[in-house]
């Protein structure tokens, strides 16, 4: 029935060829304008798994809780000292807060007036006492350096200091790491490079980490779903503004992006980067290949013209379908180029044998039909089979790509027995005078049908000892592998993600009331795995009255100091007499000391004077290297000198509902021990998690979860794959044999592959698993060529027109794929990668092991 229909539609279209190739263009011109017109891909790889799974379910419902984490635009801002950072951070804020068409807010997240007030109340007690009180032996100084912020001020205070300690005999020792720092910053000046003074770390008396000089600002921006990347316009003003406000020059400050906004539009840019010179490069490639294949300019102008005509159809119907391509699902134009072309080739080939053979095209094209409409009909049903068994999974990713692919094999196949022979109806190529076989691959032939046994027996023990290659086969589970690592926003999230202050690792979980969440994270916390669990509760300070009067007592002293009235500015004669005046009292108090206080001074007291001595621009330099950082720190200062007593009800609106949901539900937030560096850290700590909470969500639940999801959706794609077409070989063959027959190369092919994978050191990932089941839908369709063959009573059949056909409509596909291989995505690289390697494995399985495999036909043709 499939000939017939089949044979009666080739002799329909080469009768009115013209009404068919009408009917044609006016299809694939309304399909093209459809696709430009609604083409859309959606980068967010949360989405390429089920909503409707419990873990999936559990992530969009705390989403939904707490919207404020999503679609955000995430600036870390560093600068060489803390107080470049808060200024920093404060100038690009307060210059995006009023940019309401392009952001929807803007959190400077620690430099907001809460923490400010409560910078001392969140440190230990010990701590506090520490630093209190050494604000309160420094109170004259630091009235000195409010009253008198300048190179005159910051020299008498000083000069003041070093005396008194000199005075009363005792060392200068504790001044040693802060006259180091002072000379550091002065000689930095001298030498006209850029300085970095940190006022805080002089109050702390440590030197400054990561998360001193490192600040986050979360920006909401206002999205453009038009566009293709709908947060190109925000994140070009974040640059803008930075560049504007000369946060580089000025502080030593960087900004840099990252977060769901940021990474989801690279993503988009990095697919599109190259696409363009990879696709020219692709076609010429297989127009190449087309012409060792065909021979005939005529034919190729036929077969791309009937390419282009499908995949326009499927590129309409599969967006009308999904809505939005997926990062996966948008490789289904490279795989329907790479296999439409073979049905091409298949038929074109099979047309060129039979045109040697009759030299009249319509009785060659009828003939063609005899010869090729049960195989070429099977081979796309098989491989509309292998992508459509990825449909039931919850792996949406390529379930979409599954949907659109599998319905493009049979319009690739509808259009190569219509389209196509309309075409070479009308182009009318000239005949073949020559055999299309390969007669130098006779002694191939014979020597396979000679040694059979020797091969079979030869190749089963290849693949059994290679065999526990298969035990160190490895699936990465963590999606940002498959980003571009050269990307701004992935390199800055890796580099934040070991910053425990980013929370990157965190796991969450949503508790029904606040008093749970306490008892949750309690368990939580006791976990080997866990560094600490946070939930509101976090942001009330414990020990809050013992803190409080410790400050206190500093402030009776220091906020009369901080709000004394101002002195003129100086000149440069006086900051210059000052400088020398500290000069002196510096090398007084170093004379007859050779300890490391007095070392100290007597290097500042050297830098001193050259300041000194230097011109008043390089002065002006060294000023602003001080006060600026100390007009941040004495606002900073004055602020945490007046902490409030923080409870629970007093806390800032937007950190409560960062925390609790105005139905009462609360937040737990869950943060390593230590760094995730690799999959199997992030696995084990999210399983401890969710050993103690099976409702946890958050980043390593999902790479979990995930990994698991599509490893499963992996067994059930090719569970579905292979049961498809064995029903389709078995309605077909009818024989169990023929079947086993076909379907064995096929695995042989896919087990290879898979050791393969082992040899190259390459692993499984989210984007490149497709090519396994795809392997099976592919593969099938050069095993059955041969089946049909085998069938029909051929043997020998390397030196037939048909490995002509497979081997070109291999390499054409090979070609297609390896367009991904070259992409500068990862993910789809990868993808390419891997579906070459399969389909080098499924031919060679195909046309040196399934012909031994079979043997000599039943009913044996006349060679």
């Amino acid at each position: 029935m499939i000939k017939s229909v089949i044979k009666t539609t080739i002799e329909k279209c080469t009768r009115w060829p013209w009404l068919v190739l009408a009917v044609s263009v006016v299809l694939a011109g309304f399909a093209g304008l459809y696709t430009v017109q609604h083409f859309a891909i959606n980068t967010d790889i949360s989405k390429l798994i089920s909503p409707s799974l419990p873990w999936r379910q559990r992530e969009i419902a705390f989403n939904k809780a707490f919207p404020q984490g999503n679609n955000i635009i995430l600036a870390v801002v560093d600068a060489p000292t803390s107080e470049a950072a808060s200024k920093a951070t404060l100038s690009l804020s307060h210059a995006l807060e009023g940019r309401k068409n392009l952001f929807r807010a803007v959190d400077p997240v620690s430099e907001t007036p809460f923490f400010a007030h409560s910078a001392f109340l969140f440190l230990p007690v010990d701590q506090v006492a520490a630093i209190t009180g050494r604000l309160g032996n420094a109170a004259p100084l630091i009235g000195q350096m409010a009253r008198d912020p300048s190179l005159r001020g910051l020299s008498r205070a000083l000069r003041f200091g070093v005396t008194g300690i000199a005075g009363e005999g005792g060392s200068l020792d504790p001044l040693a790491p802060v006259m180091d720092q002072a000379s550091s910053t002065i000689d930095t000046v001298l030498a006209d490079k850029p300085p970095a003074f940190s006022w805080r770390a002089v109050l702390t008396g440590q030197p400054p980490s990561t998360t001193d000089t490192r600040r986050f600002i979360v920006i909401h921006p206002v999205l453009d779903f038009a566009a293709l990347e709908p947060g190109k316009k925000a994140s070009d003003a974040v640059r803008r503004t930075v560049a504007d406000l000369h946060l580089s020059r000025d502080l030593g400050a960087t900004v840099r992006l990252t977060g769901s906004v940021p990474i989801s539009d690279e993503e988009f840019r990095t697919i599109q980067e190259g696409a363009i010179p990879n696709a020219m490069a692709t076609i010429v490639v297989v127009l190449i290949i087309l012409w060792l294949a065909l021979r005939s300019a005529k034919i190729i102008v036929a077969v791309f013209i009937t390419v282009a005509v499908g995949l326009a159809i499927t590129a309409a119907l599969g967006l009308m379908m999904v809505g939005a391509l997926n990062m996966i699902s948008v490789a289904f134009f490279v795989l329907f180029v790479g296999i439409g072309v073979d049905f091409g080739i298949q038929f074109s080939v099979r047309y060129r044998a039979e045109r040697h053979a009759i030299d009249d095209l319509r009785r060659a094209l009828v003939d063609t039909a005899e010869h090729i409409s049960t195989p070429l009909a099977l081979a796309a049903a098989a491989t509309a089979a292998g992508f459509l068994s990825f449909v039931p999974t919850a792996y949406r990713g390529v379930s979409e790509l599954g949907q659109i692919a599998g319905l493009g094999m049979i319009i690739a196949f509808v259009t190569s027995v219509t389209v196509l022979p309309a075409l070479l109806t009308i182009f009318n190529p000239a005949g073949e005078p020559e055999p299309l076989g390969y007669a130098a691959l006779a002694p191939v032939d014979r020597f396979m049908e000679r040694y059979r046994m020797p091969i079979l027996i030869g190749t089963a023990v290849v693949i059994v000892l290679a065999s526990p290659l298969l035990c160190f086969l490895r699936f990465d589970f963590n999606p940002i592998d498959l980003r571009n690592p050269n990307a701004e926003s992935i390199t800055t999230y890796l580099d934040v993600s070991h910053d425990p202050a980013a929370g990157a690792n965190a796991v969450d979980h949503l508790a029904p009331s606040l008093s749970a969440a306490r008892a949750d994270a309690a368990r939580l916390a006791k976990l080997p795995e866990v560094a600490r669990a946070m939930t509101l509760d976090s942001f009330v300070p414990t020990d809050q009255p013992r803190k409080i009067a410790l400050i206190q007592g500093a402030a009776k002293d220091l906020l009369p100091a901080l709000d004394a009235p101002k002195a003129p500015a100086p000149t440069d004669a006086e900051n210059v007499a000052a400088l020398q005046s500290a000069q002196q009292a510096l090398v007084r108090a170093a004379q007859g000391r050779d300890d490391a206080g007095a070392k100290a001074a007597r290097r500042l007291a050297a830098d001193l004077g050259q300041l000194a001595v230097a011109g008043p621009p390089v002065r002006a330099k060294a000023q602003a290297a001080f006060v600026t950082p100390l007009t941040t720190a004495l606002a900073g200062l004055r602020q945490a000198l007046q902490p409030k007593t923080v409870t629970e009800t007093n806390l800032p609106a937007t950190i409560r509902r960062q925390w609790i949901t105005p139905d009462g539900r609360a937040r737990v937030e869950v943060l390593p021990k230590g760094e995730l560096n690799t999959n199997a850290e992030i696995r084990k700590f999210a399983g401890a998690v969710l050993k103690v909470e099976p409702r946890a969500t958050g980043g390593p639940i999902s790479i979990l979860e995930s990994g698991d999801t599509i490893i499963k959706a992996f067994f059930e794609a090719g569970l579905w794959a292979l049961i498809s077409i064995f029903i389709l070989l078995w309605l077909t063959l009818r024989r169990v044999g023929d079947v086993l027959l076909t379907i064995i190369p096929l695995l042989v092919a896919a087990v290879v592959t898979l050791e393969l994978v082992v040899a190259f050191g390459m692993q499984l990932n989210f984007a490149n698993i497709i090519a396994l089941p795809l392997l099976l839908g592919i593969g099938v369709a050069f095993k059955i060529y041969y089946m049909m063959s085998w069938r029909a009573g051929y043997s020998q059949v390397l030196q037939s027109p048909l490995t002509r056909a497979v081997f070109f409509s291999a390499l054409t596909t090979a070609t297609a794929f390896g367009s991904l291989w070259l992409s500068n995505h990862p993910g789809t690289s990868s993808m390419g990668k891997l579906l070459a390697l399969s389909l080098v494995c499924t031919l060679a399985a195909a046309v040196l092991f399934q012909p031994v495999l079979m043997g000599p036909p039943r009913n044996p043709r006349d060679r």
